[in-house]
This record gives structure tokens, sequence and C-alpha cells, in this order.
């Protein structure tokens, strides 16, 4: 850390430890590591999960969107897709993409895309900005016939994947203190079904991803805003973690 940073969090510690503050309910971890604060105080400082960071796409998809409830198909669609297309990259270029993928899939219109020939997979390699991976791009062809399918059995894609969890949003203890698994049970199950019916590119780490972004897993942080507005506004149970 710089030296202003360095006195701002010396007189901040000394706030903290004062001892009037010793019986506030707050344990805070001060980690000193050249240039980096710990995802503890970011959350604390921010009012937010320290994932999102300060970008402004980031930032109003984490605010607006990540672990909301989703209940309408296309944006099932869309999330699943995106995720396929995220596989070995990483989900703030997904969001920085999000426009280019809209344009190139028919705004993620399953049953448009479910009719794509090699012409389409041709214009969408060929778009700018485009991740150029043939193989993503007919998984998310190939994977728009399969979610068409899940559709006419259950009569939404939505009401198929919210049956995994009795249709409220789980709340996993710990995961509010940070302790987030890149799977877990759930995640395996529903994976696993997922490629019992053909779908590819969705294995269990990248199916928990989309648990979390759908609203299926609460998993922002204890000391986000969102955490406790979802648990207000939407109905959710209380479970321990099975890996």
């Amino acid at each position: 850390m710089n030296g202003v940073v360095d006195k701002w969090f010396d007189g901040l510690l000394r706030q903290l430890v004062r001892p009037e503050h010793i019986l506030l309910p707050i344990t805070v971890k001060i980690h000193k590591e050249r240039s980096q604060v710990t995802m503890e105080m970011q959350d604390l400082l921010n009012g937010r999960c320290g994932w999102c960071g300060t970008d402004s796409l980031y930032v109003k998809y984490h605010d607006e969107e990540w672990g909301v409830p989703l209940h309408d198909d296309h944006r099932q669609f869309e999330f699943l897709m995106m995720e396929v297309m995220q596989c070995g990259l990483n989900w703030n270029m997904m969001i920085q993409k999000r426009e280019i993928f809209r344009q190139c899939f028919d705004g993620f219109d399953y049953d448009k895309i479910a009719s794509y020939e090699e012409e389409d997979i041709e214009r969408i390699l060929s778009c700018e900005g485009m991740i150029k991976s043939r193989r993503k791009v007919e998984a998310v062809i190939h994977n728009a016939r399969c979610f068409q399918k899940v559709r006419q059995e259950y009569g939404s894609f939505s009401s198929y994947i919210w049956g995994f969890s009795g249709g409220k949003t789980i709340l996993y203890a710990g995961h509010q203190k940070g302790k987030i698994p890149a799977q877990n049970a759930l995640s395996q199950q529903l994976s696993q079904d997922l490629r019992k019916r053909g779908f590819k590119y969705l294995g269990p780490v990248t199916v928990y991803s989309h648990l979390q972004a759908c609203g299926v897993i609460n998993d922002h942080v204890e000391g986000c805003f969102r955490y406790h507005d979802l648990i207000e506004h939407y109905p959710t149970v209380k479970k321990r973690d099975k890996k």
C-alpha cells in the first residue's frame, strides 16, 4: 500500500479498537499485503459483495440482477448460455460482451436459435467482439433445442429448475460468511440431469454459477445490502450445504 492508504487504515484500525467499540458485534480482519485489502474489509466498506469491484456494468449487474429469483425463460436461457460462453474465461467479460451476444443470438430467443444453420454460425463467428469459439456457438444452438424439450415437458424451464429447490431460494449455512464452494450436491444433481437431457458445457461448477445468478441460491455475503433484501422479499429456506 502507499503511504496515504497505510495512514488511512491505521486510523481506521485505531477507531475500531477503541474501548467503547470492543463490544460491537463486528470483527474486522485487516490484512496488509502491499496493495490489497481483504474481501471482508471491501464488503464492509462497499456494502456489496467484493467480487463486483467498481466497474459500472458489473456493479449494476450485481445490484439489479445477480441472485434475484428468476422465473422468466428468456432470461433463464440468456444466463445459462452466457455461462456456456464463459467457460474458461471470466464472468466480467461476459457482462461486457452481453450486448454483442444479444445481437448475435437474436436476443437469446431460444426458438430462433434452435433453427440456426451453418450460415448463422459463420455470421456469429465473424461478428466483431464475439468470442471466436465454434464449439461454444454450436453448443448454444444445440442447447436451445434441449431447452425447448424441457419446456415441452415441464411447461417452462423455470418450473423445471426451481423444482430442484422446492420453489424457494436456498440460503446455505456459512455461505454468507464467504465460505462459498465452486460446486455442491445440488449443482451436481442438476448438472447430471441436464447432461442426461443432452445439454453441453454445463458441468457442476458452471451450473452452480447459474444457480447463484438466477436466485436459486442466495450467495450474497452478509454485509451486502442485497443479502437481506432478497431474504425479505422472496421465499427462502435455510439449509446446510452438502458438497
